[in-house]
């Protein structure tokens, strides 16, 4: 039966949400503080779908590790901002209390598990649907390592099941001779070849075509939502200021804000924004940049090819106050491009970005069913908002339609909350 659904957030979250809604008959009202959509953490991030390298931040040795980083000044992986609020504090205690190897790799296990089945959904709505036109391609990711000690942990969690490889310093460099100019300081590699990558606002620019030309779909653009009318245990209607939306359920995909929405309905969600940033620069005409994603695992940099444009995409600030981006910050970026990828173009020419990732402690998702019947969560993908946005809006979909999810939601939801 055939249901209205409201939806905040006008993200890459919020639009598949959408998307998968309508592809199952459902009319959708989206809510979504911007004109645009993916004004946000969707507009310029790392632009690689990385199905396969899903480790979440917190991990062993971690927090001496940000100690560390803290000495390298402007171009750390990781900064702390202090903050005089209890909500960073409880973030912080938790995500220190993930920062174990068996917490890591059972997390890691929950993120693959979504990652692969969002790009089993993405690759059927590129052929059912047709949809094109955002710099998709299937290019492969390779995640390099300068230093042999970081190398030999990987190769220790290495997946060959999910079609990972460990490569040598010579078999990076044939794979990718790009990388040339990490010179004598490569030390190898784990190259997963069936990864992607896309430009995330292309996409979301597409979604939201196909969504207007559907008749089922009402975007509420530049009118952000402030808050919900329950009553026995349900959703009556979103408010959006004097205004209210009636729906028969409604879903919070609103990224960071959506723990302020949730908090008004005694819903604590352990979401907190870390900061990261990216230059997008136009490729040099005979441009020497990578075919393959690349990951700079020790500097936390990630590379991308998109159609002829060249995402560099870095760093977690945690406690940033605002998403205005850090003049010292996106120097310190370019120059760590300019001297991996001297050539690939004119990094004086390059867009700079920066955004707010909506993160859990666990690095986790919280995806699926609330306390409230007609209230679903799909917010808190951290970096990986794009990689796991098709799974997580088809879920919702099977979820809100009365079915069961295809693949388990251990891991991946409210702990107090079970998907019905």
């Amino acid at each position: 039966m055939s249901k209205h659904v409201a939806i905040v957030g006008g993200g890459v979250v919020g639009l598949a949400t959408a998307y998968a809604l309508v592809r199952e008959g459902h009319e959708v009202s989206l809510c979504d503080s911007h004109a645009q959509v993916a004004q946000e953490t969707s507009f310029a991030n790392g632009g690689q779908l990385s199905y396969r390298y899903v480790s979440p931040l917190a991990d062993a040795g971690v927090p001496f590790k940000a100690l560390a980083w803290m000495l390298q000044g402007d171009a750390a992986p990781l900064k702390f901002h202090l903050r005089l609020e209890p909500r960073q504090w409880r973030w912080c205690l938790s995500f220190l209390a993930a920062c174990r190897s068996s917490v890591n790799r059972r997390n890691t296990g929950h993120l693959l598990r979504l990652a692969l089945h969002s790009q089993q959904v993405l690759a059927q709505w590129r052929a059912q649907d047709g949809l094109g036109d955002f710099a998709w391609r299937s290019n492969g990711k390779l995640v390099v390592y300068r230093n042999a000690a970081s190398l030999r942990q990987a190769a220790g969690k290495l997946s060959e099941a999910a079609g990972q490889r460990l490569l040598d310093a010579a078999q990076c460099l044939a794979l990718e001779p790009a990388l040339e100019g990490m010179g004598g300081q490569l030390a190898g590699g784990i190259y997963s070849a069936d990864d992607e990558v896309a430009d995330c606002l292309r996409f979301c620019q597409v979604l939201e075509q196909r969504l207007q030309a559907s008749g089922r779909y009402r975007r509420l653009g530049g009118r952000p939502a402030t808050g919900f009318e329950q009553a026995s245990g349900r959703i009556r209607a979103l408010r959006l200021g004097d205004e209210s939306i009636a729906a028969d359920a409604f879903v919070l995909a609103a990224g960071n804000r959506s723990a302020g929405l949730a908090r008004s309905l005694g819903l604590h969600l352990p979401i907190y924004p870390l900061k990261g940033y990216s230059l997008t620069l136009p490729l040099a005409q005979d441009a020497i940049a990578p075919e393959v994603s690349v990951t700079d695992f020790d500097h936390k940099v990630v590379y991308a090819r998109l159609d002829r444009q060249f995402r560099v995409a870095a760093m977690v600030d945690i406690g940033a106050r605002d998403a205005h981006p850090s003049a010292r910050r996106l120097s310190a970026l370019r120059r760590l491009g300019e001297r991996t990828f001297p050539h690939a173009g004119d990094y004086r020419q390059a867009e700079a970005w920066a955004g707010l990732r909506p993160c859990t402690p666990q690095g986790t998702p919280l995806l699926g069913a609330t306390a409230l019947s007609n209230l679903w969560l799909n917010s808190g993908h951290g970096s990986l908002g794009f990689t796991l946005a098709c799974a997580s809006g088809q879920i919702l979909s099977e979820l809100i339609s009365g079915r069961a999810s295809p693949i388990s939601l251990e891991g991946l939801s409210l702990p107090q909350c079970h998907s019905r």
